[in-house]
C-alpha cells in the first residue's frame, strides 16, 4: 500500500515537473536558441544570440577564423564560410548553433511601375454561351465537358497560340460535321475531348460555345533587379485569371514601362487600385519566364527607369527582419519612385519558402492621404530596413487598407534562380 502511495507521488511530481516546463525561464530560453543561423559576412552588424542563464558559457567550433567572439552572447562575422557556437555548462556541452557566413549579396530595389504581358499557355477557357440552333439552345463546349479554367493546347494535333487559330479550325470542322479532338489542359492533367461544332442561325456561323482568351495584362511593381544575372523579381504573388481565379499559365511575356495617372483611394472593405497607362507593343524592358505564387520573374533587356535606389543594396534574411520601421519604395504619380514610411508589424523566421512572411502597416501620412493604405498595383513594392532589401508588399487586409502581408526577399531571389548560398559553387 505504502509503495502504491510513493509511485502516485513520484508520478505526480513527474507530472507537475512536465507541465511547469514550459514556465521555466531556463527551458524558455534554451528553446528559443536556433538550431541554425546565417549571415552575412559584410552585414555591418554583429550576430546575437540569446544567452542561457549565468553559468553557461560559449565556445567557437571551427577549422577556420569565420566568427570572432565579442562576449559570450555576440559575435561578428570575420570571413565566410561555416563555424559552430556550443553552449556549455561546466565544460559540458549543452546546444550548438550552426553558423553559415554567406559572402555579401546585394540587388538593386525597384519601385518602378511596370506593365506586364502575358501570352498564355494555349487557349484559356474562362466561360460557356448558349448558341441558337435549330434544336435549341446549346453550349458544345459544355456538352464536351470543358470546363472553366482548361486549357486548349492542341485542336486536330495543330498547336494553338492565338484565338483566331481556333475560327478556320471551328469552320471546317461545322461544314463537314465532324468532331474536333481537342487535346486540353486540366490541372496537373492533359486530357482529350470531341468538339462537335454548332449552327448559329442568327450569326449563320459555327460556334462552339466556349469564351476563351489568349493573354492578360496589368500593372504592377518592380521588387528587384540583379545586375550580374540581368534577372529580376516583381509583384510578389501570383497573376491570376480574372475569370476563372486560377493562376494564369504562362507560354511568354513581356514587361514594360508604365506611367501612373490616378490614383483610387482605398477604403474598409473597398480596396483602391493604381491606374496607369502603357502601351504594350512598347519596347519590353524585358521577358518573363515563369508566373508563381512568389511573383513574375525573367530578364531585363533594358535599364529601369532612373531613380535614388539604382544602386546595389544588401539583403536581409527572414531571421534578421526586425520589428520596427521600414520604408517601401514605390510609384504614385507618373513614374517618381518614392519612398514612404511603413512599420513592420510581425514578422515570421520562415526555414523554408512561403509567402506571407510579414505583416506591414502604412504610417506615412503623406501616402494614407494618396492612396488610403496599401491598392493594387502597389504589390511588388520593394520593402527596406536599415539600409537593406528585407521584402517586398503583396496583399491588403481588405478591412483594414493600411496593413497587409509582405514576402522575404530571400523566397523571391530563390524562385528567381539567384543562389545567394552558392549551393552549385560548393557542389562543383
Amino acid at each position: 500500500m505504502n509503495m502504491n502511495k510513493i509511485r502516485a507521488a513520484i508520478g505526480l511530481l513527474l507530472l507537475l515537473t512536465f507541465l511547469s516546463m514550459p514556465f521555466n525561464q531556463f527551458i524558455q530560453q534554451y528553446v528559443a536558441i536556433p538550431n541554425d543561423l546565417t549571415l552575412f559576412d559584410d552585414a555591418g552588424e554583429n550576430l546575437t544570440i540569446p544567452k542561457l542563464g549565468n553559468d553557461t558559457t560559449t565556445v567557437l567550433s571551427q577549422q577556420e577564423e569565420v566568427l570572432e567572439a565579442m562576449d559570450t552572447s555576440e559575435f561578428k562575422a570575420v570571413n565566410n564560410g561555416e563555424s559552430s557556437i556550443v553552449y556549455e555548462v561546466a565544460g559540458m556541452p549543452l546546444k550548438k548553433v550552426n553558423v553559415d557566413v554567406l559572402e555579401d549579396f546585394k540587388v538593386i530595389p525597384g519601385g518602378q511601375s511596370v506593365g506586364v504581358n502575358l501570352q498564355t499557355l494555349g487557349v484559356l477557357v474562362v466561360g460557356h454561351h448558349l448558341i441558337n440552333t435549330d434544336s435549341g439552345e446549346k453550349s458544345p463546349g459544355e456538352d464536351a465537358d470543358i470546363q472553366v479554367g482548361d486549357i486548349i493546347l492542341q485542336v486536330n494535333g495543330k498547336e494553338i497560340e492565338k484565338m483566331e487559330q481556333m475560327t478556320p479550325l471551328v469552320d471546317e470542322a461545322g461544314k463537314h460535321n465532324k468532331e474536333l479532338n481537342v487535346k486540353i489542359k486540366r490541372g496537373g492533367e492533359t486530357v482529350e475531348k470531341k468538339l462537335l461544332p454548332a449552327l448559329d442561325k442568327k450569326e449563320n456561323q459555327y460556334r462552339i460555345g466556349l469564351y476563351i482568351r489568349d493573354s492578360a495584362a496589368g500593372i504592377g511593381t518592380m521588387t528587384f533587379y540583379d545586375p550580374e544575372s540581368k534577372r529580376y523579381g516583381a509583384l510578389g504573388h501570383v497573376i491570376s485569371d480574372m475569370d476563372t481565379k486560377k493562376p494564369i499559365q504562362i507560354h511568354d511575356g513581356t514587361i514594360v514601362r508604365s506611367n501612373i495617372t490616378s490614383i483610387k483611394k482605398g477604403d474598409n472593405g473597398v480596396p483602391g487600385e493604381k491606374q496607369a497607362t502603357f502601351n504594350a507593343d512598347d519596347t519590353p524592358l524585358g521577358t518573363i519566364s515563369k508566373n508563381t505564387s512568389f511573383g513574375v520573374f525573367g530578364k531585363l533587356d533594358s535599364k529601369l527607369q532612373a531613380s535614388k535606389w539604382n544602386e546595389p543594396m544588401p539583403i536581409t534574411l527572414p531571421n534578421q527582419v526586425k520589428e520596427g520601421p521600414a520604408k517601401i519604395l514605390t510609384v504614385v504619380e507618373d513614374d517618381l519612385v518614392e519612398s514612404f514610411d511603413v512599420e513592420i508589424v510581425n514578422s515570421v523566421d520562415q526555414p523554408n519558402a512561403a509567402t506571407k512572411g510579414m505583416i506591414i502597416k502604412i504610417t506615412d501620412e503623406d501616402l494614407l492621404e494618396k492612396t488610403g493604405g496599401i491598392i493594387q498595383g502597389m504589390s511588388g513594392s520593394p520593402i527596406i530596413q536599415d539600409g537593406k532589401l528585407i521584402g517586398a508588399v503583396t496583399h491588403v487586409f481588405v478591412n483594414d487598407p493600411t496593413s497587409g502581408y509582405g514576402i522575404h526577399i530571400e523566397w523571391m531571389l530563390e524562385e528567381a534562380g539567384i543562389d545567394i548560398y552558392k549551393n552549385e559553387e560548393k557542389a562543383s
